[in-house]
């Protein structure tokens, strides 16, 4: 049988090799969905169904062959501070609305724009949900009793102080063991999962030395039930919707950054592409859907992808196969999944925060003690300390404005000159001194972006430009010029005219394109007078001797141009401290 697409080629064999790491992948998935879901604030079978539905949509729907959807840890705080701050039937709309939103991002190809998301931004605030993770897992791994859950770091560090009194040992045994199976197993049976063993190991050890001691599944939020996941219909009004938009976006763009960076680590693992804004639209429609479920917002998540791949995944099948197996995991044995301690939950979510700390490069990006140390650090605090919400909105504003101002300080506007060292006799900086400088045509070198950052730097040389009362004509080479903007151009224009004002012409060469066609638009060009703009600065030089007053040539002993001598009717003599003039071929331009 053979497919097209994404399936061509497809055989027995490759449905062998996905069937593999499906199941593979689908038992991985198991725990992770049950505990992402209780550490977001929900019932342990709304993250298996999560599991379940966005995973096999993700899969059939997205652009990339190998991604594995479900519930992350990175939603971990954004979905707990939305069921606390808002409720869970809430959060459910927050989803639905954040699946438009992806779906619109995808529809309308903004799937390349994620990645103009800097990474100091990215680290920052992956980092801060680690800590974030981590650190509500301590009351579980401790067992401590009539915990109180609040929005807040600070708040939360304190609920654990106040209730260490209550730590429960036999919680803290079954949690380490659990934690003692994830760090041994892979050592061990590197082909096992090791979240599986650890539940398995710890429930086990629970029910047998000591049972009815520690806090489970079943005790805190009842028994998980079995079947398909039921429909749960969601109230979706015009008010709930206008509260819910500002978190639902939170969530597309939090989901569309991790979903794209795990199809990226994807297509690095796997040598293929994947295509970002069929993602978009397929993680979209999952998340559309599953909240009628009852299911939490969903991504790509990096390490079940990862996991998918390493097991020998083919195609999409893998990531269905996955759902299906989580499914009829439900059907069969979730029953038994009520017996599962809690305390063997906090160690795997703790895992979790370990290895998606990025705690190298964050170190890494430390050490660079630049700005975008400042953007990461201020990310990662307020990420911890405040809200997701605010650390992205401070971080991005951050970021644009460290580059806007990196970008105005790119900007130079030098003066230069021939250099008559130089055989084809480019112009040169280092060839300007007082007592070698026409005192009637200036050329400048202007280089980098003209834009609202750095014009007003731009304007404010024009002072340096008015050199003196004989000034007849400014050449500006304007061929290192990218780009200018509205701003950069009204302020390029101001200049122009101040010039013009004191009577000098003002010549452009190697006008770049984009600057140009602006100038067009707008009418600058009119104002600057077409017959001014040359190619070449030879070119703009020829047209500039033109406008000297020759009276004030008589006697000059600058020299700054070649043809100098015959201007001032002297020979020319060589600037002091510089060598003779070489002999110039005839016809030669200074570029």
């Amino acid at each position: 049988m053979k497919w097209s697409g994404r399936y061509s080629g497809y055989n027995v064999g490759t449905l062998r090799k996905d069937l593999i790491s499906g199941c593979i992948v689908g038992i991985v998935a198991i725990p992770l969905g049950m505990a992402f879901a209780i550490a977001s604030g929900v019932k342990p079978e709304y993250g298996l169904y999560t599991t379940i539905v966005a995973g096999i949509l993700i899969s059939l729907l997205g652009g990339s062959k190998f991604q594995i959807g479900g519930p992350t840890g990175a939603f971990i705080p954004i979905l707990l501070a939305i069921v606390m701050q808002y409720g869970y039937e809430n959060l459910l709309i927050a989803g639905f609305l954040a699946g438009i939103i992806l779906l619109l991002m995808g529809l309308l190809r903004l799937g390349s724009l994620i990645k103009f998301i800097p990474r100091p931004v990215t680290i920052g605030f992956t980092a801060g949900i680690a800590v974030t993770i981590f650190s509500g897992q301590i009351a579980g791994f401790l067992g401590l009793q009539n915990m109180e859950r609040h929005e807040y770091f600070f708040e939360n560090m304190r609920e654990i102080v106040l209730r260490l009194p209550s730590l429960n040992v036999f919680s803290i045994l079954t949690a380490c063991i659990c934690l003692a199976a994830l760090l041994l197993t892979p050592k061990i049976l590197p082909k096992v999962p090791g979240s599986l063993v650890g539940i398995l190991v710890s429930t086990l050890v629970a029910l047998w030395l000591f049972p009815g001691k520690v806090a489970t599944i079943g005790s805190a939020y009842g028994d998980i039930p079995g079947g398909f996941p039921g429909l749960h219909p969601i109230s979706l009004t015009w008010d709930r919707i206008g509260t819910m938009l500002q978190p639902a976006l939170i969530i597309a763009l939090l989901g569309s950054i991790e979903s794209l960076l795990s199809a990226v680590v994807a297509d690095g693992m796997t040598g293929t592409r994947h295509n970002s804004n069929r993602e978009l639209v397929g993680q979209g429609i999952a998340n559309m859907v599953t909240p009628f479920f009852g299911g939490i917002p969903a991504t790509g998540a990096i390490a079940r992808t990862a996991t998918n791949i390493k097991n020998g995944a083919i195609s999409p099948f893998s990531g269905i196969i996955h759902g299906v197996v989580v499914l009829l995991v439900v059907i069969l044995f979730a029953p038994y999944a009520s017996n599962i301690p809690l305390a063997s939950m906090a160690p795997i979510l703790m895992m979790v925060a370990w290895n998606m700390s990025e705690r190298k490069a964050f170190a890494k990006l430390l050490k660079t003690r630049t700005s975008d140390t400042v953007i990461l650090l201020v990310t990662f605090l307020l990420t911890v300390f405040t809200t997701l919400t605010t650390a992205v909105e401070v971080g991005l504003v951050m970021a644009v404005l460290l580059f806007i101002k990196r970008m105005g300080d790119l900007l130079s506007v030098d003066k230069v000159l021939p250099d008559r060292e130089n055989l084809r006799e480019k112009v040169a900086t280092h060839v300007v001194a007082k007592d070698h400088d026409c005192p009637q045509v200036s050329i400048f070198t202007v280089d980098g972006p003209l834009f609202f950052g750095a014009s007003q730097t731009f304007a404010d040389l024009a002072s340096i430009m008015e050199s003196g009362p004989d000034l007849r004509a400014v050449i500006l080479r304007m061929g290192k010029v990218p780009f200018m903007d509205t701003t950069g151009e009204a302020h390029f224009l101001a200049l122009i005219k101040r010039l013009q004002g004191i009577g000098a012409s003002v010549i452009i060469s190697g006008i770049r394109p984009q600057p140009q066609r602006l100038l067009i638009k707008t009418g600058g060009l009119n104002v600057i007078g077409e017959q001014l703009f040359f190619e070449h600065t030879g070119e703009a030089l020829n047209y500039a001797l033109k406008t000297l007053n020759g009276e004030k040539c008589r006697g000059c002993r600058h020299f700054a141009f070649r043809e100098c001598s015959g201007f001032s009717g002297s020979e020319y003599v060589a600037a002091p401290g510089s060598q003779s003039s070489p002999r110039v071929r005839s016809g030669q331009q200074p570029v």
